[in-house]
């Protein structure tokens, strides 16, 4: 299991979800750490789409309190991968198998994303 992204190829520590940049680059570096937690699962990631790639555009298009729940929904997805990709590249280091506890880390990261990008507007 090889297949680590160079960005994270750490502890996992101090990734810096969502915290920094702007709201398309906390999106992009979410989705890069989502890819991660794939390549660990030992399932193939899913292409970007269009979706993910206009997601600060559709976020700006939202009414106010759809923007503010995607916004919290960023932090809190965040909040839950970065300790989780830490976890699992510890589990890797130390020899073990990572792919179950990153296939239940990737159900929840796609949960999340699929009920974030659905209260933003489609073009």
């Amino acid at each position: 299991m090889n297949a680590v992204p160079p960005s994270f190829s750490g502890t996992g520590a101090g990734l810096g979800l969502g915290r920094t940049g702007t709201r398309g680059e906390r999106w992009a570096a979410l989705m890069e750490a989502g890819a991660l937690v794939a390549a660990l699962a030992g399932i193939a990631p899913e292409p970007s789409s269009e979706e993910d790639r206009g997601f600060s555009l559709r976020l700006s298009r939202a009414e106010v309190w759809r923007r503010e729940h995607a916004e919290r929904g960023v932090a809190d997805l965040s909040a839950i991968m970065e300790p989780g990709i830490a976890a699992l590249l510890a589990v890797r280091a130390r020899g073990a198998d990572p792919r179950p506890a990153a296939r239940a880390l990737w159900h929840e990261f796609a949960a999340a994303r699929a009920a974030i990008l659905a209260l933003l507007p489609r073009d």
